[in-house]
């Protein structure tokens, strides 16, 4: 699992697994779950993270600006 946070936009992104292809599915106007071909989770994305969450208790959170929210690394 990796946990991905850009300040710069307030997004959280966390990564479960890897797929080449994702399917991105709105649970709230803030978060976003992306899942695999299969309906495997793969990754949540939180948008205005710092009103959804405790970001402190999440430490380290690894700082990365140039993060794509559910591509593959």
């Amino acid at each position: 699992m990796k946990i991905t946070y850009d300040s710069a936009y307030d997004l959280l992104y966390i990564r479960m697994g890897k797929a080449k292809k994702v399917l991105s599915k709105e649970v709230s106007d803030d978060i976003t779950i992306d899942v695999d071909a299969h309906g495997k989770l793969i990754g949540i994305e939180v948008l205005s993270a710092s009103r959804h969450l405790d970001l402190k208790s999440l430490l380290p959170v690894e700082m990365d600006k140039n993060a794509t929210p559910g591509g593959s690394d």
